[in-house]
């Protein structure tokens, strides 16, 4: 009872996330018969995790290619593509986030290295400015379901289920979810009246812009491909991805320098020294959450009220949407994933299946005030206050839960490549 009370005192009062883990851990340590050494042992094991080093690596490789004009070449591509349809820039920034996404595995990320180049564009072409960034902040959900993503990874090691599995998973619910965007995004700009550019679709222009974004375009293939055939594991290619990204950006571009290099090894350093930190606590965290039989009791609470497993997701799915204004994604995965999973797995509910709901639930919580990271990357760009993006991305939020019902009632859509 103390831990939990510790727990939930911790979260309303704001408390750092690796602290809010760490306290009422330490307390019923110190009032059990187990030494205080475990805590070291445990938070050793709670990062000595080999698919955590993908990671790092992902992140460092995304920040590499936005600094290399890996970004500029993708959205180029992807403004010959469209042409000059209703919302045609609208429809570009989230056609460059969902391949954007297929790198970086970050959803603020994506946010920043699209939005930097479109928000500005898009208003300079007659659009909105809480419209432009609020679909630059929806387009960078995909950052984290578009694999390779960052949640599915600490996911997998949580879950102890194949990180590959949750890749592959993320495809189709992926790809459904960046078209359901666009259509939202070209009925809210039809409705408005924003068309941009009315220049017609030109092939050749595709094909120059294709051919002059060759090696940017080939990254999440070359990265991608070798994951679902089997080439190299989800470690191996992130290594892979930092390695691309390296000879594009210094030996073929020469877009990038030492200062540029320095620069990307900062940012990764700064996201991922963080999740360390968290991750480190998080295995002793559930070691006493399974201790106290709190899985137990959520599961016993939550079985009273229903044992179908589609209203169980239902009604998880409503807890998931309601934490994820006031807590990190990363925070979310790592803190419900032992108390959730054993509960849905005994209803006959897919793991990996979880795991893209979780992840999917998450992307609502990028775009859901006071936290929603994703708002304040777009309000920084925009120069717009929060308040003003909020009521623009509510279209995209109704859209994304669409999206997430579809994937809770037809799992199929999750595990259809598997």
């Amino acid at each position: 009872m103390v831990f939990a009370l510790i727990f939930v005192a911790c979260l309303f009062l704001g408390v750092p996330v690796f602290a809010t883990l760490g306290i009422p851990t330490v307390v019923e340590l110190l009032s059990s018969p187990i030494p205080v050494s475990a805590l070291a042992a445990s938070m050793y094991d709670g990062v000595d995790k080999f698919p955590l080093l993908a990671i790092p690596c992902f992140v460092l490789a995304g920040a590499i290619m936005a600094r290399a004009g890996i970004t500029a070449d993708i959205i180029q591509v992807m403004r010959s593509l469209v042409g000059g349809v209703h919302g045609g820039l609208a429809v570009v920034t989230i056609l460059s986030s969902m391949f954007f996404a297929a790198i970086s595995g970050s959803g603020p990320g994506t946010v920043a290295a699209i939005g930097t180049l479109l928000i500005p564009a898009m208003v300079q072409d007659g659009y909105r400015k809480d419209y432009a960034g609020a679909v630059a902040s929806s387009g960078g959900t995909l950052g984290i379901l578009i694999p390779p993503s960052n949640p599915m990874i600490v996911y997998g090691v949580l879950a102890n289920v194949s990180i590959g599995d949750l890749f592959i998973a993320g495809v189709v619910p992926g790809l459904m979810m960046g078209a359901l965007l666009i259509v939202c995004a070209y009925l809210l700009a039809r409705r408005a009246g924003f068309r941009g550019s009315t220049a017609r679709f030109d092939r050749a222009a595709l094909t120059r812009s294709a051919w002059q974004g060759k090696y940017s375009l080939a990254t999440p293939f070359i990265v991608l491909g070798g994951i679902y055939l089997g080439v190299f594991t989800p470690v191996e290619a992130s290594v892979i991805a930092v390695v691309y990204a390296l000879v594009v950006g210094m030996a073929i571009k020469r877009t990038i320098g030492i200062r540029d290099l320095w620069d990307s090894l900062s940012e990764a350093s700064t996201i991922c020294g963080g999740l360390v930190v968290i991750l480190g606590t998080a295995l002793f965290f559930g070691e006493f959450l399974a201790l106290n039989q709190i899985p137990q009791q959520v599961a016993s609470a939550l079985l009273a009220l229903t044992k179908d497993p589609i209203l169980m997701l239902l009604l998880i799915a409503a807890i998931l949407i309601v934490l994820g204004t006031f807590m990190e994604t990363l925070s979310t995965v790592i803190i419900l994933t032992p108390i959730l999973l054993p509960l849905v797995t005994s209803l006959g509910v897919n793991p990996i299946h979880f795991g893209i709901l979780l992840v999917v639930t998450s992307e609502i919580g990028f775009l859901t005030p006071p936290l929603g990271v994703n708002l304040f990357v777009a309000c920084s760009i925009s120069g717009l206050k929060l308040e003003e993006i909020s009521r623009a991305v509510v279209p995209f939020i109704v859209t994304i839960t669409l999206g997430l019902l579809l994937l809770l009632l037809f799992p199929k859509l999750s595990l259809m490549l598997l």
